[in-house]
């Protein structure tokens, strides 16, 4: 009899030490799931990893402002969420700093012409939202050098920015090619393009947009080109946090909203004549049906906030690369469906 007291006894005693381990797994598991999403209501402000280097997608204008196409998404996602696009802290970071900063939450988003590679989405831990820029690796040679293909480029120094894509790019289509160089390291940006205008190097890569951007403020513009050929698909867009479904969600569906709005018609000029509509889609994306912001955590009326105070996609992107500006980027793939190029949104139902 004792020894069945005491047997019985203990089994008591272990289910009870297994159910407080199972209550403390299941608190620490509450804990985990909290979402940057109420970290940045709390805190009033959305923290924005940017490039502030890069004229047309992240730089700081002649007014000490942050301004360009990135920026414009990070403003777009304050607006949606917070109802201000000016309740962004813009956090500039460099190619090796950017993932830390976001694994860490030292910054709640990364919009920082940042390719979406299959590395990144797994082994370093980000979530990608929808692609904003469609874009292709290239090569910047002086115009007077008689550099003309990727096979003139033979036992030449090319510079190129650590911890990005580029170098593997590089690396692989000049071994695919045959072609022998020397790739020459830098720690930014800056650096490569010092070193290219100085002559160090006799090329540079990056993506072509960030040619093209780059070239645009180089003392004389005209004596450099950019080589046909590109090198790489670059597909570029904003990233958050793996393992954060409920703020993945809504970076996705406020990037989207500035696609569908385009598509719709609907700019910061004329949301307000939108909000009588009767398409039920329209009335849908805009929250005056429906509660698919209540849904994601965020007012009804987010899509609403994000066209009137920033603009849909074709505003965006007009009002820092487009026709006029110095860059006089074509939309090309960055185009909505409609009109040629392959930027979709799925419905919001």
């Amino acid at each position: 009899m004792k020894k069945s007291f005491l047997f019985g006894f203990l089994m008591i005693f272990v289910l009870f030490l297994a159910a407080c381990t199972e209550d403390e797994g299941a608190e620490a598991e509450s804990e985990d799931e909290s979402s940057a999403l109420d970290t940045v209501v709390d805190r009033g402000t959305v923290i924005a990893g940017i490039n502030d280097t890069l004229p047309g997608f992240g730089y700081v204008g002649s007014d000490g402002e942050n301004t360009g196409f990135d920026i414009d998404f990070a403003k777009a996602i304050a607006a949606g969420v917070l109802g201000d696009a000016e309740a962004v802290e813009f956090r500039p970071l460099s190619a090796q700093e950017r993932f830390t900063a976001l694994q860490t939450g030292e910054v709640d988003v990364l919009i920082r012409n940042t390719t979406w590679t299959t590395n990144r989405d797994t082994e370093v831990g980000l979530n990608f939202a929808p692609i904003t820029f469609y874009d292709g690796q290239g090569i910047m040679v002086p115009a007077d050098s008689g550099i003309e293909s990727l096979e003139d480029l033979e036992g030449t120094r090319i510079g190129v920015e650590t911890g990005t894509t580029t170098e593997l790019n590089l690396a692989d289509q000049m071994r695919a090619r045959g072609i022998n160089f020397e790739a020459v390291v830098f720690d930014n940006a800056d650096a490569v393009v010092a070193a290219y205008e100085s002559g160090s190097v006799d090329a540079w890569t990056t993506d072509k947009s960030g040619l093209v951007s780059r070239q645009s403020i180089m003392e004389d513009p005209e004596a450099h080109q950019i080589l046909s050929e590109s090198l790489s698909k670059e597909p570029l867009g904003p990233s958050v946090r793996e393992g954060d479904d409920t703020w993945y969600d809504i970076v996705t569906w406020i990037t989207l909203a500035t696609i569908q709005a385009e598509e719709f018609g609907i700019t910061s000029e004329n949301v307000d004549e939108f909000l009588e509509n009767e398409n039920p889609e329209i009335m849908r994306l805009l929250g005056t049906e429906g509660n698919l912001g209540e849904q994601l955590g965020i007012p009804n009326d987010f899509a609403y906030q994000v066209i009137k105070q920033v603009g849909n996609y074709g505003e965006i992107y007009n009002r820092h690369l487009g026709p006029d500006t110095i860059f006089k980027l074509d939309r090309g793939l960055n185009d909505i469906y409609t009109n040629g190029g392959i930027l979709y949104s799925p419905p919001f139902r």
